[in-house]
């Protein structure tokens, strides 16, 4: 019987493989010149077999990248294997490729085995990933200038507002209402001056990369968010069930906790069906000892099989509706992921929504 051996010398056809090799296998003199190359190399670089062989490898460098190729090989004649090396190459039509190579010299035959894998698209990737990293970058900080520029500006205007409630002597008006109006308006404007100074000072930390973190009465979270919106939740005629028996309190940002209320409420009140009066459940429970916060609605919904994957982008508007502009649902995953947690969203046209939020643990 033959050994295995002796089938590997005697049957392999290895010229048959160097080839049908996909990689660009490559043996290189000290000389600086290809000494043989599979079909590989000629088909990616477009030169003929003859041309790559007739002129020095570092003519098919590409331009800036022939000084470090030209060091690395001189490292190799020192006999210094090479691993992962990349550098460009520039085809006969002037494409740029990019190479990752793995390379063995033999000194004592002057000459340098080499292998080298296409890794063009993987770079057009990386790229693509960078460019749009440093965009995503750009983007959130000119949000935290916008957004500290209109949280710190408005902070006058509104101090000025209030104030001018101060001046107003309510024993000279005789309707009830309109002192009760009055004083809904005022406390508005408390509640606003009292959430532009949070958001300075949630955006000072975000600066310091350092956000206040606290044990928070989710109950008490929720009333100063409604009181801050009275007015809007008696014109709506919502109608809110709030059980936080299951986590009465959760330690998170403050500011964040009642924007993240804010938002969603105004949001199931802004997609309420024309219909039917607009209805809120915000309940807590734990789940494997992790606390999570259920809040739904019964509004218009979406399909959620056309909106996956934008539900939380920016600008994201899934309604006709003249004042949606795409970022509520924004900060609201924001502030979550700032904080370690996550959401996910259920829904279901005219059948409302649900959102699952889990605090970190």
């Amino acid at each position: 019987m033959i050994s295995f051996k002796e089938m590997a010398t005697s049957n392999y056809n290895y010229e048959l493989y160097f080839d049908l090799s996909p990689d660009l296998l490559c043996i290189a003199g000290y000389d600086g010149y290809f000494k043989k190359i599979n079909p590989a190399v000629s088909k990616l670089l477009e030169y003929s077999m003859d041309e790559l062989y007739a002129k020095p490898i570092n003519d098919f460098v590409y331009g800036d990248d022939k000084d470090v190729t030209e060091k690395v090989r001189d490292d190799l004649r020192s006999s210094q294997p090479l691993y992962h090396f990349e550098n460009r190459y520039q085809t006969k039509s002037g494409k740029i490729v990019w190479l990752t190579w793995t390379s063995f010299p033999i000194e004592s035959d002057h000459v340098i085995f080499a292998i080298a894998k296409d890794i063009t698209y993987k770079k057009k990737l990386e790229q693509e990933r960078n460019e749009l990293l440093a965009l995503l970058s750009k983007t959130n900080q000119d949000l935290k200038e916008l957004s500290y520029t209109t949280s710190h500006d408005l902070r006058s205007p509104v101090s000025g507002l209030i104030s001018i409630f101060d001046l107003i002597d309510t024993s000279l008006i005789e309707d009830q209402q309109t002192i009760e109006l009055l004083e809904i308006v005022k406390l508005a404007g408390e509640k606003l001056e009292q959430t532009l100074n949070n958001y300075v000072d949630v955006l000072s930390e975000e600066h310091n990369q350092d956000v206040s973190v606290e044990e928070l009465d989710l109950q008490e979270s929720l009333n100063n968010v409604l009181q801050s919106i009275r007015y809007l939740v008696q014109t709506s005629k919502v109608t809110i069930h709030s059980d936080f028996s299951g986590l009465p309190k959760v330690r998170f940002n403050k500011a964040y906790l009642e924007s993240i209320f804010l938002n969603l409420i105004t949001n199931s009140i802004k997609y309420a069906q024309p219909d039917s009066l607009p209805v809120i459940t915000i309940r807590t429970e734990k789940v494997n000892g992790t606390g999570q916060l259920i809040f739904g609605d019964n509004g218009l919904g979406f399909d959620m099989e056309k909106v996956k994957g934008k539900i939380f982008g920016l600008h994201q508007k899934f309604h006709n509706h003249s004042d949606s502009k795409g970022i509520g649902l924004y900060l609201v995953h924001n502030h979550i992921a700032r904080m370690g947690g996550h959401i996910k969203a259920e829904s279901e046209v005219n059948k409302g929504t649900r959102f699952i939020i889990t605090f970190a643990e």
